[in-house]
């Protein structure tokens, strides 16, 4: 369907003859500044017969312009969408447990902080279509993103998050108290939380538990996910085998806390002990039901007013350059003239 935004423009058509009639005409002054076209410039535009075209060209050139003005523009059929898409909120401890090199990235050692940068990242950029909001927690939870369908800042922000921003504790059930705060402006459908963490609780105001009870009562579903291997051989000596000994990093998780906040809020808990578990653990939460979002119509708009631009554009370079071209002919006539003049005074 054609239309123009603007159609009051087309009251300004008249303005140039209201204008020559309405407005007085300008006084003569004593002092002039003497133009060698000037006779030229004042029969341009006039009615007389030989400036018929100028005067329809410029009368042209300002119809286009008020046409462009209006903004005519071009709206296609109507288009139905419906989307499926899922609001998530993604908890990362980044407490001082998180240094503990115990993960395998690329067959070398690395810290479970890297190892969860680069699985949650991967997982962040597949998230086309949904909404993600990221919560980072130490001593105490920051919301770092609200929920945004900006996927790349979600993950720079994740990539630039370093241990002790939020100093070197657990708080677990503030995190999920920030969490619930933000979510119960959605939709109940909704409203998921991935926690990740290594440890337990130990910091912030509000008890695990309690915070997946306020999570259940406001429609939130909690996925735990307990991050850390079980084994792990810590150096002797200046780094030598000598008096090396395997310990079990991980044994401050409490998995029964973040299972029981799982259950209770209808989520899962997963352990994660490596990156390929954990990669597994994310590829598993990429199959959670998608929600049905409310269709959306809308109609494709095209704006057209750069045709009627355009052509008064090229129609103002023609009318400008009509008296070039009709004196052209006069003025190579002239030059040969005067180089023959020329030419027969120096024989002389």
């Amino acid at each position: 369907m054609f239309e123009f935004a603007s159609p009051w423009v087309f009251a300004l058509l008249p303005l140039p003859l209201l204008t020559r009639r309405l407005l007085p005409r300008a006084r003569p002054l004593d002092s002039a500044l003497k133009v060698p076209f000037y006779a030229e410039l004042s029969q341009r535009g006039s009615g007389a017969p030989g400036n018929l075209l100028n005067l329809l060209m410029l009368w042209l050139l300002w119809i286009l312009l008020i046409t462009a003005a209006a903004r005519p523009q071009w709206y296609g059929e109507p288009i139905t969408q419906t989307s499926s898409a899922r609001d998530l909120l993604l908890a990362v401890d980044i407490s001082g447990s998180m240094e503990t090199p115990d993960m395998l990235l690329a067959g070398r050692p690395a810290m479970r902080i890297d190892a969860v940068k680069d699985v949650v990242g991967n997982f962040v950029e597949r998230r086309k279509g949904d909404r993600l909001g990221l919560v980072l927690f130490g001593t105490r939870a920051y919301l770092q993103a609200p929920l945004t369908y900006d996927r790349e800042t979600v993950g720079t922000l994740l990539r630039e998050a370093q241990i002790g921003f939020a100093g070197q504790g657990t708080a677990i059930g503030d995190a999920i108290g920030l969490a619930v705060k933000r979510l119960t402006q959605r939709p109940a459908e909704q409203r998921v939380l991935i926690l990740l963490t290594d440890g337990a609780n130990t910091a912030g105001e509000v008890a695990p538990l309690k915070a997946a009870e306020l999570a259940q009562q406001a429609g939130v579903t909690v996925y735990t996910i307990g991050v850390g291997a079980e084994e792990m051989v810590r150096p002797g000596l200046l780094g030598s085998r000598f008096g090396a000994r395997r310990i079990n990093p991980s044994r401050d998780l409490d998995s029964e806390t973040l299972q029981a906040i799982a259950e209770r809020t209808g989520g899962q808990y997963f352990r994660a002990r490596d990156p390929a578990e954990l990669a597994r653990i994310y590829e598993e939460l990429d199959r959670l039901e998608p929600v049905e979002q409310e269709a959306a119509t809308y109609r494709p708009l095209r704006s057209l007013y750069i045709w009627p631009l355009g052509a008064a554009l090229a129609l103002a370079f023609l009318w400008a350059a009509i008296p070039l071209l009709r004196s052209a002919p006069g003025r190579v006539a002239a030059r040969i003239s005067e180089r023959r003049s020329l030419a027969g005074g120096k024989l002389s």
